[in-house]
């Protein structure tokens, strides 16, 4: 079967296929393209009108001097010519020769380059990901000028063909690393890829709560990134690009940390890591103790206490699950509504359900203000926040069933469980017990940048993948 009769066949009754059909030397001339995937005004003003005017004169071997396009190359076959097709291109058939040529002839509605909303900053760039993945490889080459920058594509997705691009520095990046990211790409075989989350998924630690590979919609963060020497991966309609390896301390780490005055961004830094401890030992600490061990709290405290729960028909144990679920019935009714009512939603909300909750007698006041801490905690830490209020939870349980012996179990299987992640076959708890094979840097305490804008790993390393 012909390139044109194939096409046919596969396109036909689309409203917005176009076959336009020429009469040149070469004989049935069919140029092909999708209505507003590509630029009509180009096709027309350097494809179709320069065959029209050289029809006498075309040939096999002048066509790319006729045709005016900074791409102009062969198809490989049938399936190639209709990959460039659906991807936006003009394809040019020379029907009774059975040859075929492509033109990149793209101009599709796209977003523009904007601030980027879940990494907010107060100084430094305001530049985000865009759903194009041609502007996003920009963003990232005007940052980085240097020859040693590859950016590998490849096409995943056996139906949807979505083009996907592998970001490095060669000689900075581990070759093990990226051997190893290529080889989990190689082997998925979905019918589609529509997000960078279908990658993520092949790549990350499963069974797990925990984010084990990074992601961000800032060009500045992710150069960053690779300069320390990770791996970046971009996909064709996803702001966010993904980023390996990942490390637990950088749910710690701020755009803003490298932008503002060290000092002031290490005192932030030192308190997102007590907000860590007050979200997600807080609730189970608190219930430990008012459950099974009185003498541990001041007397005047138990009193107080014992006034504040007076009429409460609950456990404690069953108050502390109710708030806490309450809560997180606010806080996502105020991200999946609109932005100006969800946040009158999440302000307004948690007012009323504090104070009816008390007013009512389905809580107590220090449980409310407990739950309320340990709630606002979350969002100083907000790349962790899920794997957090979940943990969170279960310590409340393991409190409530063994007291602070149970509290102390579930503590030693969240550490536990943390030090059994990997990222790409690195350690998730990096730089913790990790000396010889990764540097220690910008964790607790960020040192001036000349300092810590270096790979971070070594190159006799022993890595144990």
């Amino acid at each position: 079967m012909s390139i044109y009769l194939y096409i046919k066949e596969q396109l036909d009754g689309n409203i917005d296929i176009k076959f336009r059909h020429i009469k040149s030397a070469l004989g049935n001339t069919i140029v092909v393209f999708i209505d507003d995937l590509s630029d009509k005004n180009f096709i027309s003003e350097h494809i179709i009108e320069p065959i029209r005017k050289n029809k006498e004169n075309i040939s096999i071997n002048n066509i790319e001097n006729i045709v005016d396009s900074n791409t102009f190359e062969k198809v490989k076959d049938q399936n190639d010519a209709l990959y460039h097709i659906l991807s936006g291109d003009v394809v040019i058939i020379f029907d009774e020769l059975d040859i075929a040529f492509y033109c990149d002839s793209k101009m599709y509605a796209k977003r523009g380059i904007n601030i980027p909303i879940t990494e907010s900053v107060i100084k430094g760039p305001r530049e985000g990901f865009s759903e194009t993945l041609v502007d996003n490889i920009c963003l990232l080459r005007k940052r980085l000028k240097t020859q040693e920058l590859r950016v590998e594509p490849s096409i995943l997705g056996s139906k949807s063909k979505t083009s996907v691009v592998l970001i490095y520095v060669r000689g900075i990046a581990d070759e093990r690393l990226v051997n190893y990211i290529k080889g989990k790409m190689q082997e998925i075989d979905d019918d589609f890829i529509l997000d960078t989350s279908y990658i993520e998924e092949k790549l990350k630690h499963n069974h797990t709560l925990f984010d084990t590979i990074g992601y961000s919609e800032k060009p500045d963060g992710v150069i960053a990134k690779i300069m320390e020497g990770r791996v970046a991966i971009l996909v064709d309609g996803s702001p966010f690009a993904l980023t390996a390896p990942h490390f637990f301390v950088e749910n710690f780490q701020t755009q803003d940390d490298y932008y503002s005055n060290r000092y002031y961004s290490n005192v932030m830094r030192v308190l997102r890591y007590i907000a860590l401890f007050i979200a997600t030992f807080l609730p189970g600490l608190y219930l430990s103790i008012v459950t099974y061990h009185f003498s541990l709290i001041p007397s005047v405290f138990v009193f107080r206490l014992a006034v504040s729960r007076a009429g409460v028909p609950f456990p404690t144990v069953i108050e502390v699950i109710m708030m806490m679920i309450f809560f997180q019935l606010i806080k996502e009714a105020g991200i999946r509504l609109p932005q100006p009512i969800g946040q009158a939603m999440s302000i307004v909300g948690a007012l009323i359900l504090g104070d009816a909750a008390v007013g009512a007698g389905l809580a107590s006041q220090i449980t409310i203000l407990i739950v309320a801490i340990s709630t606002i905690s979350y969002f100083l830490i907000p790349n962790i926040y899920g794997a957090i209020s979940v943990w969170s939870m279960g310590l409340v349980i393991c409190g409530s069933l063994l007291g602070l012996p149970g509290f102390y179990m579930g503590f030693f299987v969240l550490i536990s469980h943390l030090a059994s992640l990997t990222s790409c076959g690195y350690p998730y708890l990096f730089p913790f017990g990790t000396v010889r094979t990764l540097k220690f840097k910008d964790t607790f305490y960020r040192k001036p940048l000349s300092e810590i804008s270096n790979n971070i790993f070594f190159k006799d390393d022993v890595n144990d993948k």
